[in-house]
């Protein structure tokens, strides 16, 4: 342990260094390759942990701002303009809506909300093995739009229900997996891979792309947007995995009336719906509501995130006691507006306009379509050396954008920034460390090592095989 805990902490440092050793390539500036530099230590900083990701994002534009790397070729900077770029991911409106959408799950949690809906679902469907499939994927879509973290979401609304389930079949990781367990874990995880893409508050990095986007390229992808294209989408997907993952690994229990009457049991124990969760109920859907139509009403997202975090606390559905003592939101809040910083700074020291000017021409033999489709493939495949959804975000969607840029029409932009944030949620079925809930469902011991990467792979193709097509053809 300790020398995985040394490789950790040696291994950003001595790129770090290694880097700043080698000469800057021909054409590019030092001053961009020093912060590049520093960009790469961060990326691999969050891959490897050697600190919680927050504080290593916080490290990363402090030493930047010290050393006035963060500037225009040819202009230096000074000290009050590395202050403000390196607080300015605070005042981005896309980190405060994934603060508020934290606030959102931590009313679920605190009220008994989630938990409710999940076990009414179960009651209500889970009489067969493929019921109980479609019954813990419809979970996992309701609590999806208002909780951009899909580990607590699915790790930790959905896992402990569902991990009650496999023993009253004698279903356990060393005897019976196949019986019921192994069939569970998996529709969960894959369910909860679909949901993820299919709401842009339902998984954090989808709103930091979304903020990237808009802050780089002038791109904006509202909640309605978002839905009525990567949603849309995505739709076919979460209707057949629970029914695909039945025929292509399934169990050998087919019925399953007694978790219907154990969740039965369950709701008999919570009580009465309290008034706490009827509020939270009519302010998620009021939140809803304005992220469909607040453009008409001229509320932006970010302002209906922050109006319904008020109304909670107004109400009491949480105090404000638990609005501060939510080190999750408060901690994420940090992380997030430290990447949108750094992920910025690429583009203010004029490494973009370098990687564009060194790549265009190698991808300009191929087709517009044929640039992008080459494109989202290789941010999909790269996923597999990422155990970070939100690390892969910052080290390459700009990149990814810039080279896309570079080549195809401006009015096929768009086209290229949809599919590769939808692309997200997706993307992190293919490993067992591909998304955040992927090691909680993975460490039930219920799918082993090497199903779950052939089970990754086969749904990965079906997901995207899907995916692209309806992507080229619906989003404009």
């Amino acid at each position: 342990m300790k020398k995985i805990l040394t490789i950790n902490v040696l291994l950003p440092l001595v790129v770090l260094v290694i880097l700043l050793v080698i000469p800057s390539p021909q054409g590019l500036d030092p001053n961009a390759w020093h912060y590049f530099a520093i960009f790469v230590a961060v990326i691999l900083g969050l891959i490897f942990e050697p600190l919680p990701p927050a504080a290593i994002g916080f490290i990363g534009v402090t030493v930047a701002a010290m050393f006035h790397l963060v500037h225009k070729p040819g202009v230096s900077g000074d000290a009050n303009s590395q202050i403000q770029w390196a607080l300015s991911g605070f005042g981005n409106k896309t980190v405060w809506l994934i603060f508020s959408a934290f606030m959102f799950s931590l009313g679920y949690e605190k009220t008994g909300l989630g938990r409710r809906i999940s076990l009414l679902l179960v009651k209500g469907m889970g009489k067969s093995t493929l019921g109980l499939g479609y019954a813990i994927s419809f979970a996992d879509l309701i609590l999806a739009p208002f909780t951009p973290s899909n580990t607590a979401r699915s790790g930790g609304t959905i896992y402990p229900i569902v991990s009650n389930i496999p023993s009253m079949f004698n279903s356990y990781p060393d005897k019976n997996p196949r019986g019921i367990g192994s069939y569970l874990v998996w529709v969960s995880i894959a369910a909860c891979c679909v949901t993820s893409s299919m709401f842009v508050t339902a998984l954090a990095p989808n709103v930091l792309a979304s903020g990237i986007l808009q802050d780089k390229f002038g791109i904006e992808i509202e909640w309605t947007k978002w839905f009525l294209t990567v949603g849309l989408i995505t739709i076919p997907l979460f209707l057949l995995t629970p029914l695909l993952s039945y025929w292509i690994y399934p169990p050998s229990i087919k019925k399953s009336p007694e978790v219907s009457t154990w969740a039965g049991e369950e709701l008999k124990k919570m009580g009465k719906v309290s008034s706490k969760e009827w509020f939270l109920l009519l302010f998620v859907l009021a939140a809803l509501i304005l992220w469909i139509f607040g453009k008409n009403f001229k509320i932006d997202s970010s302002t209906t995130g922050i109006l319904v975090v008020s109304l909670i606390i107004i109400f009491r559905v949480l105090d404000w006691s638990d609005i501060l003592g939510n080190k999750a939101a408060w901690n994420v809040f940090i992380w997030f507006a430290t990447l949108v910083a750094l992920a910025s700074g690429l583009s203010t020291v004029g490494f973009l306009a370098y990687l564009t000017d060194s790549t265009k021409d190698t991808l300009s033999h191929l087709s517009p379509n044929g640039v992008i489709l080459f494109l989202l493939l290789m941010f999909i495949v790269l996923h597999y050396f990422f155990a970070s959804t939100t690390a892969h975000v910052t080290a390459l969607l700009a990149v990814f954008m810039t080279l896309g840029i570079a080549v195809i029409p401006q009015e096929m932009v768009h086209k290229l920034a949809m599919l590769l944030a939808g692309s997200l949620g997706l993307m992190g079925i293919i490993t067992p460390y591909g998304t955040g809930p992927s090691p909680i469902w993975y460490g039930s011991g219920f799918v082993s090592q090497k199903t779950w990467w052939g089970l990754g792979f086969v749904f990965a193709v079906f997901y995207f095989v899907v995916y692209i097509p309806l992507g080229f053809l619906i989003i404009n």
